[in-house]
């Protein structure tokens, strides 16, 4: 099979003229999305040559008359096009009129994507087919949350030779909206009704501008705790790659990816602990427990640390020494670049090392919307763990995601992508008194199994040491994560895995079937999938085959294939 050629229209002068004006374009997200995959794309602007691409993805344009031409002449010609929630100028030229007012709720896709369960939107402008014009294919329902309107989720609109895929979601806004919130934090968030997560505590934190529904998208373990269960920002994620691989295939061609971790890990398991209280016997018992597991983990220091030889056992044992920047004016912390760099020049002198590129903020503590990722972009710092829980009732999926992800930044940035990778937590300190207990183990790893994401653990060593059963708790997961195939790292290994496999770029496939590539990669145990036709004899060519978003992928070793450098 023949690789696509995918291009993705991004109007740079329209976009510039939106960022004067303070709007964001979170649709630029989609270029996160598809470089996480490592899916080959070429962004094209609104002039581009459309004709030599067999399918568009539009990530911005303007509305004009002039654009919806170009486009329509390039669907009509044979072009497929794929919209998220755009498309406003040709709308009364393809005779359809606004369903709904923007809305908020859930997307019901089982029927045509391999997705099990209604997915939560953040905004969606549904159209309807008012004149019937055209032939039009309605595919899935969105169902408003608070009057409970619906609505098409997906309509192929036949023009010409060609199709028009428009989706009711703006998907890669939805995106973010979940994984960062949808505005600066500059107030406390709304509390869990039933008491479970005191949000309004007056300290300011990342989980106050979480965008999921206490009551729709919580549920309970079997011992009756209440968590997240879906990484809804994650989902969508795929929801945007196996659309995008069905339309291809439509075409009689494939577009290969990267897999997401090397050909000798299956999943991912992350622990991180706050050293808090700073007591040296805590730190001894969580290095011992740690070492008879064989596993190890990211010590995120917050002043006035441990003993330099606590340092030297930890470096000795081969975790990972990371900051955790203090912002809580309880403990007289304060929110500023200069804090935050002041604290890491403390942990750099304190642990007798310059190699620290890990964060997280203690408490959770967060304001405004890419401040932070600013300072660690000044000060070296290439990975975050802000983001997550700190109370009982809001634990697991809390912001959609598991997966590691480079943030996006606001209009007054131009939306730029911040060079830190966050890679969130799902839980804290399980058996510990006052928060869940281990009955959420299970849960979490299969939505991290789900959408292959980091399943990413925070202990404090102080309750390690202190309350005998969260350290039961911490035995118990590395057991059961290990027993299903996962593989304990670092935030450095992860982040260091995440970057290099990012210097890979698909290219092509010849005409022998050779994956052609081009970059810089030092590793040779990536590992690249070819998605198939579903009419290909998988028996009789003797492929080594996985299935990826609801597709038989051929997969294909580096070993197999010659790097060539850029």
């Amino acid at each position: 099979m023949k690789m696509a050629k995918l291009g993705i229209v991004f109007d740079e002068e329209e976009a510039e003229l939106r960022w004067s004006k303070g709007q964001n374009i979170f649709e630029k997200y989609l270029f996160e999305i598809l470089d996480h995959f490592r899916l080959p794309y070429e962004k094209i602007d609104i002039l581009g040559e459309y004709e030599t691409f067999d399918v568009l993805m539009i990530a911005q344009c303007q509305v004009s008359i002039n654009t919806t031409s170009k486009i329509l002449e390039y669907v009509h010609a044979g072009g497929t096009v794929i919209s998220y929630g755009g498309l406003e100028s040709a709308r009364e030229l393809l005779g359809f009129s606004k369903n709904l007012e923007p809305i908020k709720g859930y997307a019901h896709l089982s029927s045509f994507l391999n997705q099990s369960v209604p997915l939560r939107f953040l905004h969606a402008d549904p159209w309807k087919n008012e004149h019937n014009r055209l032939k039009v294919i309605e595919m899935g329902l969105i169902n408003e949350t608070k009057n409970g309107q619906e609505a098409t989720a997906l309509q192929r609109i036949k023009y010409g030779e060609g199709i028009i895929e428009r989706w009711a979601v703006s998907i890669p806004s939805t995106i973010v909206g979940l994984q960062q919130g949808t505005q600066h934090v500059i107030e406390d968030g709304i509390p869990a009704p039933d008491g479970s997560a005191n949000l309004d505590e007056n300290i300011l934190k990342a989980e106050d501008g979480f965008e999921l529904d206490w009551v729709l998208d919580r549920t309970y373990s079997e011992t009756g705790m209440l968590y997240f269960p879906h990484p809804y920002a994650d989902l969508w994620k795929e929801v945007i790659v196996e659309h995008l691989l069905k339309c291809v295939m439509e075409k009689g061609l494939t577009l290969p990816f990267l897999d997401l971790w090397p050909s000798d890990v299956k999943y991912v398991a992350m622990i991180s602990h706050d050293s808090d209280l700073n007591v040296d016997e805590s730190a001894e018992i969580t290095l011992d427990t740690l070492k008879s597991e064989n596993v190890q983990s990211t010590w995120c220091m917050i002043a006035p640390g441990y003993s330099s030889l606590i340092y030297e056992q930890i470096k000795r044992d081969g975790h990972e020494i990371a900051l955790h920047y203090n912002a809580l004016e309880q403990e007289d912390g304060v929110w500023s670049e200069d804090a935050f760099t002041s604290q890491l020049k403390w942990i750099k002198k304190a642990a007798d090392t310059e190699d620290i590129i890990s964060n997280k903020n203690h408490y959770t503590r967060y304001e405004g919307w890419g401040d932070l990722f600013a300072w660690c972009e000044k000060n070296g710092i290439q990975v975050d763990q802000s983001r997550g829980p700190s109370k009982k009732g809001n634990i697991g999926f809390l912001f959609g995601t598991c997966h590691p992800y480079f943030p996006i930044s606001w209009s007054d940035e131009k939306n730029r992508f911040y060079d830190v990778l966050e890679i969130g937590f799902l839980t804290q300190d399980l058996n510990h008194n006052t928060l869940s207990d281990v009955s959420v183990i299970q849960p979490f790893l299969d939505g991290v199994k789900r959408v292959n994401g980091v399943a990413h653990f925070l202990f404090h060593q102080f309750h390690i040491y202190n309350q005998p059963k969260v350290r039961e708790a911490i035995l118990e997961l590395i057991t059961t994560a290990k027993d299903q195939d996962f593989t304990f790292w670092t935030s450095r290994q992860i982040n260091d895995w995440e970057r290099e496999r990012r210097k890979l770029f698909i290219t092509g496939i010849s005409e022998s079937g050779e994956i052609e590539l081009t970059g810089s990669m030092e590793r040779n145990d990536f590992v690249i999938l070819v998605p198939l036709s579903k009419n290909q004899n998988l028996d009789t060519n003797n492929l080594e085959i996985v299935q990826r978003f609801g597709f038989n992928c051929k997969q294909v070793s580096k070993t197999a294939e010659i790097l060539k450098e850029a």
